[in-house]
This record gives C-alpha cells, sequence and structure tokens, in this order.
C-alpha cells in the first residue's frame, strides 16, 4: 500500500510518499513560501537526487496540486498515476480534548478538528486546508488525521490543569494539551525494539530537541506529563520561543511597551528562544561558532537551553519515581553531541553514564550511549514522525 503523508503549515507544506510493503521513501519533498515571492518546491527522488521547482504557488490546493504532479512526473516521479495513492495521512496539530487516537476523516471529524481553531489558530486552519485539498483533488482517497495531542490525552488532571479558577477550563478547554505526541509515540516505542524491552513495563524520558523542543515523561506505554502546555510555548527554551516565564513578565511588558496580545505572542514566539537571547541565530551550529569566537551571550543561551533540559529530565524522573530510558531525539538531540554530553553528565547522580567518546562521534543514528554500569539506558533515535503518520494510516484503512 503507497501512502502519502502531508505535513501542512502556515506557508509550506511537507510530504512524503512511503510503499508500506517495501517500507521504501518514493518521493518526499516540500514546498515553501506559499503564498509569498519565491515559492518553490523542493523534491527529493527515489534515487536521492535533489529537484528544485520554482512556481508561483498561492494556496495550499495548488502546493498539494505542484506535490501530486511531481510525484507522477515522468522525469522526477515515482508512481505512473494517481491511482496508486491508496490513502493520505495528515499531520493535525491540535485535537483538544476532542481525540485521543488517530481518526478516518469524515465531515463530522473535520467539524471537530474547526472547533479547535480557537486554540490553535496558527496550525489547524492550513491542516484544514490539506485536507479539504486531498478532498478535491483525490475524492476517492482515504484521508487519516494524526493528531499532535493525541498521545498526551493519557495526562492525569493533576498533570494537565492550571493553577487558575475551573471555570476556564470548562468555558474554554484552557489547559496543557501537549505537542510532538507523534515523535515521543514513535521515539519511545522504537527504543524499547531497539533495547529488548517491554514498552508497556519501561519508564521512559523522551526529550525532543530542536528548535522546538520537548521533553514527555512516559510510563508504561503512556505519556503522564510533557513540558509544552496550552500552546507550544511552553517548558524548554527553543530556537525562537521562550518557553517557561512568569506572567507578570508578559503583563509588564504589555504596559511598559504599550503592545497588544498579537504582538506580544510574536515576541515570545518568534524573538526570544536562543535567538533572543544570542541576538545571533536560532540555529545552534551558528551558535556554536559564536561560542568558539568567544561571543559570551551565544554561551549564555547554550547553558539556557541545555539548563531548561537538565531540569525537566530530573523532575520527570521524580515523578516517574525513576526512570529506565532516556532517549535524545529531533535535530539537536540526534546531532550536538555537546549538548548530550553536558546534560548526562549532570544525571549522575542517578546512575547515568554515557561512553564520551561514542556519543561524540554519534550523529543521526540510532546508538546506545550508555555503559553497561549505567543503571538508565540512554540512546539517540532519529525521529520519523511520517512513518508513524503512515503507520496510523496502514492500520485505520485495513479496518474499513
Amino acid at each position: 500500500m503507497k501512502i502519502l503523508v502531508l505535513n501542512c503549515g502556515s506557508s509550506s507544506v511537507k510530504y512524503k510518499l512511503l510503499d508500506m510493503e517495501t517500507n521504501e521513501e518514493l518521493g518526499t519533498g516540500g514546498v515553501e513560501k506559499i503564498g509569498m515571492k519565491g515559492s518553490f518546491l523542493k523534491h527529493i527522488r527515489r534515487d536521492g537526487k535533489k529537484v528544485i521547482l520554482k512556481g508561483e504557488i498561492l494556496e495550499h490546493q495548488l502546493a498539494i496540486e505542484y506535490i501530486l504532479g511531481v510525484l507522477t512526473s515522468e522525469k522526477h516521479g515515482s508512481i505512473k498515476s494517481l491511482e496508486e495513492i491508496d490513502a493520505v495521512g495528515h499531520r493535525v496539530v491540535h485535537g483538544g480534548e476532542k481525540f485521543n487516537s488517530s481518526v478516518l476523516i469524515t465531515d463530522e471529524v473535520i467539524r471537530m478538528i474547526e472547533e479547535c481553531i480557537d486554540i490553535a489558530p496558527l496550525h489547524n486552519p492550513p491542516n484544514l486546508a490539506g485536507i479539504r485539498a486531498i478532498d478535491e483533488l483525490l475524492p476517492s482517497v482515504p484521508q487519516i488525521a494524526v493528531f499532535d495531542t493525541a498521545f498526551h490525552q493519557t495526562m492525569p488532571d493533576y498533570a494537565y490543569m492550571y493553577g487558575i479558577p475551573y471555570s476556564l477550563y470548562t468555558k474554554y478547554g484552557i489547559r496543557r494539551y501537549g505537542f510532538h505526541g507523534t515523535s515521543h509515540r514513535y521515539v519511545s516505542k522504537r527504543a524499547c525494539e531497539f533495547l529488548g524491552l517491554d514498552y508497556k513495563k519501561t519508564r521512559i524520558i523522551s526529550a525532543h530537541i530542536g528548535n522546538g523542543a520537548s521533553v514527555c515523561a512516559i510510563e508504561n506505554g503512556k505519556s503522564v506529563d510533557t513540558s509544552m502546555g496550552f500552546t507550544p510555548i511552553e517548558g524548554l527554551m527553543m530556537g525562537t520561543r521562550s518557553g517557561d516565564v512568569d506572567l507578570g513578565v508578559v503583563t509588564f511588558l504589555m504596559e511598559k511597551e504599550m503592545i497588544g496580545s498579537a504582538s506580544v505572542s510574536t515576541l515570545f514566539n518568534k524573538h526570544s528562544g536562543v535567538l533572543g537571547i544570542s541576538g545571533i541565530s536560532s540555529d545552534m551550529r551558528d551558535i556554536e561558532n559564536a561560542i568558539a569566537e568567544g561571543n559570551k551571550r551565544a554561551k549564555l543561551a547554550l547553558d539556557m537551553y541545555e539548563y531548561r533540559i537538565k531540569k525537566y529530565i530530573g523532575s520527570y524522573a521524580a515523578a516517574l519515581g525513576g526512570v529506565d530510558v532516556i532517549i535524545f531525539t529531533g535535530g539537536v538531540g540526534e546531532n550536538q553531541t555537546g549538548t548530550r554530553q553536558v546534560v548526562c553528565d549532570s544525571l549522575g547522580f542517578m546512575g547515568v553514564k554515557i561512553d564520551n567518546e561514542l556519543n561524540a562521534n554519534s550523529r543521526g543514528k540510532e546508538v546506545l550511549l550508555s555503559t553497561p554500569d549505567s543503571t538508565v539506558k540512554v540512546v539517540v533515535i532519529p525521529t520519523d514522525e511520517e512513518f508513524m503518520i503512515a503507520s496510523d494510516t496502514l492500520e485505520i484503512v485495513l479496518q474499513q
């Protein structure tokens, strides 16, 4: 069965076509700058060759038309016709409390996703645009919604509630939802397969760290806490997001700078974090280069970034009553060896020990970093959200 996975953002559409029988990637890539000048499609062919196609791509349906066109093109494609696509799996960011698992998309499901727009105004509308585009272009193909928030619906109420009037939860659904759920679910399952452990009997802390970042506490296969909250801004310091901040700072700045909610949201989401502290970049490679040149603000940004990770891992070890496995994933988690070492060295009190030489030479691949005498297994597991989405899609389609 061939499954197309779509991840529609506000100005982009990422895609991957997978043959689930052979576990082969038939084509992958993305459309960038939708509705802007200089929009283009970057496609990686089945043979690994990269192709860039430029064009005026004004909206998501046109972007998806471009994607379907390149996948079936004689020169760059890997399928002869659109009829070879058996199903489409969509990443949907926010399912609120309405969805605790992936679902077949129906008119009722679309209505329920629309009801979540108030709590995900930046994410759910483009997700819905992708669903509607496929409905128009491939009307007979089943579509599956896979929610970032679904994995965290197993959190207990004392973990997801905020200390604000309960009436605001019942009226507006204000609570912690968590994100990166598809990634945390994939890497935690894969880590147990890799280590030969029983997923249903293992305490795991998964650190998805990159430009966006979150930590998740997983007990016996279920998410019991995670660092992101009502929105993806809570928790760790990230590339451009502040992470945890005193709410008093928000109201103070609104008064002093005379800015409204939209401006303050932009400040804390797009101009803060590593970028805001360093004044250089949100890319850790740029930060490391600046540190090597003696830039003190870049060093401060990295110290803050790593400190938050250590703090959350330690707190989740307490919440779980101990930990069996710590996972590093995401762009930084998979590739930034220095951050992994700094974090693990600080966890020695928990019995964490890693092979520093092995760590220094391990990037972007599955590897067991902990030493035989470590009481906690530490692994790097590259995330594969697209495969998780495709797997859910396959399972649901086969049940129909």
